[in-house]
């Protein structure tokens, strides 16, 4: 019999199908039962912020989508957040600000995260990132939003200690914080997230953490550690990379329900933003909070999954030591995980294209070096990616 692959949206259908008249209803329903729904929402308190989240809330990583935002909207989802680290997702924010501009801007929560680029070897910045390079991309930022203060501003993919205490960097959130355009002051660590989230949770002066947090971690203990670590110190805690795209080595799909009741089960976590990019996987997403308790059939695939390698890169930074041509592999395998497993080739190739990569990329060796703990191919990868940036940027969406 010829193998049939299941991606999300057709797992969701077989699984779920059930759900999608609970969450996205007919406009007049909507309005009738707004109520009701409400109800159904699991809230938990951020931290000493004091603001209370639902659960699930909508990461707008590249969706684009106006009409999928007012629906997540009309679902009850008060809690947002956006990056625009890239091209598309500035655009993204310009479409944000005008789904929002009729919204009483108390009715939501909203984070945005600052990038400031540090040496991709290291971790570490050099004395190119300033304080006024933070506030005029919090500044544009916000323009772009049409608003003029954002509930949250995160310091964006801090990986190193030393890092989430860069001395400019907080001085200029301070700044932005007593300026009136920000309420909080946040980080988020997609690698090395240990020591990134246990800087914050010393540090005295962040009030929110967002890290990857997921059951395949290899450090998994340590993150759990940190996590709990940083909620007993009063920070809000909001778990990403919770369900880190759909396919997996072999080409079986993760359960997307059971990777985000897995993470929910830690009181420690606040709150999730997984980045829907439809109605299909908005109302899957959200369906979770009808019941948190994992039922035996996710609890095994679970366990499946986690023998599996995925898409997400771990962010042990092991390839940058090992890669003779000195590439930005981690960044190379986000752009990676964008096309095939979150399927934005658009968000990839800006990625691709924003690296200061050689003309020619893994063509000089003889052999590839690189061993990774996922155990990828790395060069088979890269090269793979590295395709996007002679794709015309028109033909992908």
């Amino acid at each position: 019999m010829e193998k049939k692959l299941v991606n999300r949206r057709q797992f969701m259908k077989s699984s779920v199908a059930g759900m999608a008249g609970f969450i996205c209803l007919p406009s007049t329903a909507k309005r009738q039962d707004r109520n009701q729904k409400e109800k159904k929402l699991i809230y938990r308190t951020l931290g000493k912020t004091g603001m209370q989240v639902p659960v699930i809330g909508m990461g707008i990583l590249s969706s684009g989508s106006p009409a999928l935002m007012q629906a997540a909207l009309d679902a009850g989802i008060t809690h947002f957040d956006s990056t625009a680290a890239q091209p598309q997702q500035m655009r993204n924010e310009e479409m944000i600000g005008e789904v929002l501009k009729g919204v009483p801007r108390e009715s939501v929560i909203f984070g945005t995260k600052i990038h400031l680029f540090p040496d991709y070897k290291t971790g570490l910045y050099t004395k190119t990132v300033t304080e006024d390079d933070f506030l005029k991309k919090l500044d544009m930022a916000l323009k772009r939003l049409k608003m003029d203060y954002v509930d949250i501003v995160y310091h964006h993919m801090v990986s190193r200690r030393e890092s989430a205490l860069h001395e400019p960097v907080m001085k200029a959130m301070e700044k932005a914080k007593k300026a009136g355009k920000a309420r909080f002051l946040g980080i988020t660590s997609h690698s090395n997230v240990a020591e990134a989230v246990n800087a914050a949770a010393d540090s005295n002066f962040y009030e929110v953490v967002m890290a990857a947090h997921f059951h395949k971690q290899k450090n998994l203990g340590a993150v759990k550690e940190a996590v709990a670590k940083a909620a007993k110190a009063g920070l809000g805690v909001v778990a990403i990379k919770v369900i880190m795209g759909d396919w997996t080595k072999d080409e079986k799909p993760v359960n997307p329900r059971a990777s985000l009741k897995w993470v929910l089960q830690d009181s420690n976590v606040h709150a999730t933003i997984p980045g829907f990019s439809n109605f299909e996987e908005m109302n899957e997403d959200l369906s979770i909070m009808e019941d948190l308790s994992l039922t035996e059939a996710e609890k095994n695939d679970l366990k499946r999954d986690a023998s599996l390698p995925g898409l997400c890169c771990l962010g042990c930074g092991q390839c940058l030591r090992q890669c003779d041509a000195e590439l930005p592999i981690p960044d190379l395998m986000r752009a990676y995980m964008y096309a095939y497993g979150y399927h934005q080739t658009a968000l990839a190739q800006s990625l691709v294209t924003s690296l200061d990569l050689p003309q020619h990329v893994c063509e000089d060796c003889s052999s590839c070096s690189v061993e990774c703990l996922n155990e990828w191919n790395v060069n088979e990868k890269v090269q793979d990616i590295i395709r996007l940036r002679d794709v015309p940027s028109g033909f992908l969406v």
